[in-house]
């Protein structure tokens, strides 16, 4: 049974999820303004990179709809982490529930941005607010993972994501002239799932043997969303400009001097880039689970044999829990 805060605090949390493929690399937030006796206010959720936040659109909503006789010195606002105290693209969120005067404030968690981190609480706190920190902490945590990833361990949030044959393959053997023949390991329900994947994290890697073999776009084409950024690992310099990956559909970085994978991943954080999925070949894969750096694994399981091929990268995470997504082909593990 849930207490009355965090049945809004989860109401918070539905309204955050809302703005997933158009907020990055801010964090998603959300925001429900409630009455004394229960009755909801005004709700927000923070849209768009450098619009409104959370607590300014559940204002919004309340100063359109809501009941302007509520004293609002009996009200309390609940937002899934910590009002922003800074001058960023937008002003300072806990001034303005400062003026608003709002008698207490239900926080999920806190925001890990050194910006911020307690000093909105403790502005709240000190213009007489009556502050609760923690609801349903794990859930807000867990919501934004790549944005305090970024902040925490500045670095991304790191994906690795491959398709695998039941015997374990995920690719042919090449042909005596080089070529590398196509194999198929999607279905239509994964191909959309992997392309959901694409639209939640800002940055999209492969390395050059992807490219010259498969010459993909790496775009999000069969998801609603937004393309990620390309990330090429190309350290031969083998790649010509009229492959897809350099279209105009999306930016690419290229990486030839340094992939160095601590020092592509310093490099992309510095670019503010909080949130990375790698869909490379063996080689790229195998190099980024040889260093133990990274967040999560997503591995898609064909009903196919095809009795040699190149192997799928090797996992050994002893104690790592484990879910089937789909019986067909998705096979998902989560990092510790």
């Amino acid at each position: 049974m849930l207490t009355s805060d965090e049945k809004y605090m989860q109401r918070c949390l539905q309204l955050a999820a809302k703005g997933e493929y158009y907020v990055a690399p801010n964090p998603m937030v959300g925001a429900v303004l409630v009455a004394a006796d229960g009755t909801i206010l005004g709700e927000g959720w923070h849209k768009k990179f450098g619009g409104p936040h959370a607590e300014v659109n559940a204002f919004a909503d309340y100063d359109m709809h809501g009941e302007r006789h509520t004293c609002l010195a009996e009200a309390t606002l609940y937002v899934s982490l910590e009002p922003c105290s800074h001058y960023g693209k937008t002003p300072p969120c806990a001034d303005m529930i400062i003026r608003r005067g709002v008698g207490r404030v239900v926080v999920g968690c806190i925001d890990p941005n050194p910006q911020v981190a307690t000093r909105g609480i403790r502005r709240l706190q000190d213009a007489g607010i009556e502050v609760v920190v923690g609801v349903m902490e794990k859930e807000c945590r867990e919501l934004n993972r790549r944005f305090i990833c970024l902040q925490e361990k500045h670095r991304p949030y790191v994906i690795l994501k491959w398709a695998q044959t039941a015997d374990g393959f995920i690719a042919p053997l090449p042909k005596g002239d080089g070529e590398q023949p196509r194999l198929v390991l999607s279905s239509v329900l994964t191909k959309m799932v992997v392309h959901r994947m694409r639209a939640e994290n800002m940055a999209i890697m492969v390395g050059t043997n992807t490219v010259i073999f498969d010459n993909p776009k790496l775009l999000t084409t069969h998801w609603s969303g937004r393309n990620p950024v390309r990330v090429v690992l190309d350290r031969h310099g083998r790649l010509s400009r009229e492959m897809n990956v350099f279209s105009d559909d999306a930016q690419t970085i290229v990486y030839r001097s340094n992939t160095d994978w601590q020092y592509v991943l310093c490099d992309l954080a510095a670019r503010g880039i909080h949130s990375v999925l790698v869909e490379g070949g063996s080689l790229l894969l195998n190099h980024i689970l040889s260093t133990g750096i990274y967040d999560e694994l997503h591995v898609e399981v064909a009903p196919i044999t095809i009795g040699e091929g190149v192997v799928a990268p090797k996992i050994d995470l002893p104690g790592t829990p484990s879910q089937v997504i789909d019986s067909r082909s998705l096979y998902e593990i989560r990092h510790q």
